[in-house]
């Protein structure tokens, strides 16, 4: 296609919209008329099940939840007036309660205000707020905002030794649907752990983000924690940036929750357009699905021109894996269906991967993110008439360029500025993207089961390692791993026995190895005699947030 061609298609395709000066650019994924009229009568069924999903439809036949995320920012939409009520009322507590933080009528015991926040949360609980954070806080927040996003103990040592003396100025947020989530119950057990051992009150430190009457509930109210606000039933954790999972952290850091919604509102409204052409989210969803020949046969690579926007990518990893990354449609036929996700940032990846984009195999289709204010200043010249904005500026378009000239696809989307109103837009659009694809593919994006058997195999091994344990304190003699995993009675899980022992023997943790590290099958396996683990750390709270699925 020459260059008069590609501009006449350009402008054929530009998708804009005028409230959000948000710009859509499609021209560089090669579908034609045909392609599109073949998936009209598609796109038609995918209007009637979004406009269904927005009226209450149960969506998760598997836990017979609606998904009501669109309901957060137009609460007018919500099928009963006690779910309007709750969201109304639900995003004036935050502010209220944002406001006493910053007035310092919320305040710690040892400290007249609070100085920093602690967010201890996985998944959507972490990453969307780490994104809005990212990309909209200002320099100097009022809160300063740090994450246990993981259970990795060494991670949390670093994330609290930063914090170090302001620990007792600093407001935890322990955002679990149920309590018994693995990683925010961990989280929030070693956060309370420091507490307790520096004689500070971690109650009055406290406030949970979770579901009415769930454990993590029922202990907040026991223990007298500061607050909580809810998470409700039809909000997944990868759709809930606009409940209090996301507004909550928001609110505190400063940024204008009211204008996320309101643009993530207004994105919604554009997306209802029945017509392909003038509903983005469809021209997105066309693009993943012609790229993709319907089957995820191309990833997704996300490159946002800005550095604010640098996690963008990592939120939709999420967002767009976990909803499409599927085993089976909804007919339970063997599909095998998702669109795998990364990124970097323009014009970092110029000197990283834009190589391979360009001259390696073509097995990704491109999403370039453009802002177009640069900074919002004046900017001074770095070459004559040339500023480092100039520069990005040609980055993006000579990396476009460049994919194209090698028959890469690539869309573009413009915003004129990362603000909350344009950053509630894209999460909104992305989601209905996610939404009207998923239809296309014949899929349901509203439930996750290969995360929920993830769980599970991970409990089943920590159940193993208890019966290890046990084994090992019932005798004083060294045992072979054979005769280990036979006593244990899963002579079959030799290989996970060897990796149990292994970690508890690196971590201090009573077990000794002997013999010959690089023939496992040569080790020997003891408990040190008088060291057996202390049951006594097993708490109350312990037991009471047991592992959720």
């Amino acid at each position: 296609m020459d260059t008069k061609q590609l501009w006449q298609r350009y402008q054929d395709w530009l998708y804009y919209h005028p409230g959000l000066e948000l710009y859509l650019d499609v021209s560089r994924i090669p579908f034609d008329s045909e392609f599109v009229k073949s998936l009209q009568p598609k796109f038609e069924q995918a209007f009637q099940h979004m406009a269904a999903l927005e009226g209450g439809a149960i969506a998760n036949p598997d836990e017979g939840r609606m998904v009501g995320h669109y309901w957060l920012r137009d609460p007018d939409l919500a099928p009963t007036e006690e779910i309007k009520k709750e969201i109304v009322e639900t995003i004036a507590e935050i502010e209220n309660f944002t406001q006493q933080v910053y007035a310092g009528t919320i305040h710690p015991p040892e400290a007249p205000k609070f100085t920093d926040i602690l967010s201890i949360g996985i998944g959507g609980s972490a990453l969307g707020p780490q994104f809005v954070a990212s990309a909209l806080a200002p320099s100097s927040p009022p809160l300063a905002l740090h994450f246990i996003d993981n259970t990795d103990p060494a991670g949390m040592d670093r994330v609290l030794d930063g914090i170090k003396d302001r620990l007792k100025s600093t407001l935890i947020i322990d955002t679990s649907k149920s309590g018994g989530t693995p990683e925010p119950r961990n989280g929030m057990l070693e956060v309370k752990h420091i507490y307790e051992t520096q004689g500070l009150n971690f109650a009055k430190h406290a406030v949970t983000i979770t579901m009415k009457g769930s454990k993590m509930d029922q202990l907040a109210r026991s223990e007298g924690w500061l607050a909580e606000f809810p998470m409700f039933d039809w909000v997944g954790g990868r759709t809930s940036q606009m409940s209090a999972v996301g507004l909550l952290p928001a609110a505190l850091q400063g940024i204008d929750i009211r204008a996320i919604l309101a643009g993530a509102k207004e994105m919604d409204a554009a997306t209802r357009s029945p017509e392909i052409k003038t509903n983005p989210a469809a021209l997105l969803a066309l693009c993943w699905y012609f790229a993709g020949e319907g089957k995820g046969k191309k990833d997704m690579v996300v490159l946002p021109y800005k550095d604010s926007l640098l996690l963008f990518s990592r939120y939709l990893q999420q967002l767009v894996m976990e909803s499409l990354g599927k085993e089976k449609d909804l007919d339970n036929q063997i599909v095998n269906q998702g669109i795998a996700v990364y990124g970097n940032k323009g014009s970092t990846d110029q000197h990283a991967y834009v190589q391979q984009l360009r001259e390696g195999v073509p097995n990704f289709f491109a999403t370039f993110i453009e802002v177009l204010e640069d900074r919002s200043g004046a900017s001074i010249e770095v070459e004559p008439e040339v500023t480092s904005g100039d520069y990005l500026s040609g980055f993006l378009q000579g990396t476009q360029q460049a994919l194209y000239e090698k028959q890469r696809g690539a869309i573009t989307l413009t915003i004129p500025q990362v603000n909350p109103q344009t950053v509630g837009a894209l999460i909104a659009l992305y989601e209905r993207a996610v939404g009207l694809y998923a239809s296309l593919v014949n899929i349901n994006a509203y439930h996750q089961p290969g995360v929920e058997a993830g769980k599970k195999a991970a409990a089943s091994l920590l159940d193993l390692q208890r019966r290890v344990l046990q084994v090992l304190r019932s005798t004083e003699r060294s045992l072979d791993l054979t005769t280990l995993a036979q006593q244990v009675g899963s002579p079959e899980q030799i290989e996970s026995i060897y990796k149990i022992v292994r970690h508890l023997a690196a971590n201090q943790r009573g077990v000794i190895l002997d013999g010959d590290r690089a023939q496992p099958s040569s080790l020997s396996v003891s408990l040190k005699q008088g060291d057996r683990l202390n049951q006594d750390n097993f708490t109350r709270t312990t037991k009471s947030l047991q592992f959720n699925y």
